[in-house]
């Protein structure tokens, strides 16, 4: 409180405290509970192969619901694909467990392996990873791999409204893919490549970053969409890539392929209606 009129005060401030400062106010229960918080956003990646370190040519990662209802409509079945390991995750956001068995609108991050060629391995990782957990899904995914003759391809949604452009949104016509790759990555991209100040977000860009550092070629095929729930038209607009070297030798029968996304579909809208 003031003592004369014009006296200059200086209110009660945390500012300028250093970290040891801070660091010593802290109590044992802080401590505890910081810990146990920490124990419990610790990420687990179980591999059900005895390989200590997977050797893999070519790793496809789809992030994201729509992505990965695309690799199970287009690419993945139980006769040419296994499962080889899970990814167990807790954050405020989801909960996943090691469960194998799930629905199209579980939260889940598992791994395949084809049969025919077990190189190349298949991502689907429909949770959503929070920023503090992304280094270690990175260091534990990747670091149980050979990263020597390595090749990434990463699937990923992101809302249109997030798009930059000089043009209105509002007569963009989506959804639409655009790619992002690294210096080392020479094959040849299935869409236009994202133009600046254009960004990308989340695990798709911690994916697309480490590799760029390891110097693994890699590229992202990010789809700008306006639906967030399992829709066939953004499943449906990462088509274009099973003409790519990779994914045309991998694809299903066209068939067989409509009758896996309605049923991803069918699933979908059941869910929701429980909500209504």
């Amino acid at each position: 409180m003031a003592t004369f009129f014009g006296e200059v005060v200086v209110a009660p401030s945390r500012a300028g405290l250093d970290e040891e400062e801070e660091a010593r106010e802290e109590t044992p229960e802080d401590r505890e509970i910081r810990r146990e918080i920490e124990k419990k956003r610790e990420i687990q990646v179980l591999w059900s192969c005895a390989e200590e370190s997977l050797v893999c040519s070519r790793f496809i990662v789809a992030i994201g619901r729509n992505a990965a209802a695309f690799l199970s409509s287009f690419i993945l079945d139980s006769v040419c694909w296994e499962v080889i390991g899970v990814v167990k995750l807790w954050n405020e956001w989801c909960r996943t467990s090691s469960s194998t068995n799930v629905l199209p609108t579980d939260s889940f991050c598992l791994f395949y392996r084809l049969i025919a060629d077990p190189t190349v391995l298949l991502c689907q990782c429909s949770c959503y990873v929070a920023e503090d957990q992304q280094f270690q899904w990175l260091e534990k995914v990747f670091g149980s791999m050979q990263k020597k003759g390595l090749q990434v391809t990463i699937l990923s949604t992101c809302p249109v409204a997030d798009y930059k452009t000089q043009e209105s949104t509002l007569t963009l016509v989506s959804p639409f893919l655009k790619a992002l790759k690294t210096k080392e990555f020479q094959e040849r991209i299935c869409c236009p490549l994202l133009e600046q100040p254009n960004i990308v977000r989340d695990l798709p860009a911690a994916v697309l970053s480490y590799c760029q550092v390891w110097g693994i070629p890699a590229v992202l095929y990010q789809c700008y969409t306006d639906v967030i729930q399992l829709d066939t038209v953004t499943i449906e607009a990462f088509k274009p890539l099973l003409s790519s070297e990779l994914l045309k030798s991998l694809a299903k029968d066209a068939s067989e392929s409509t009758k896996v996304l309605k049923k991803f579909l069918t699933a979908s809208e059941t869910h929701n209606n429980i909500y209504i």
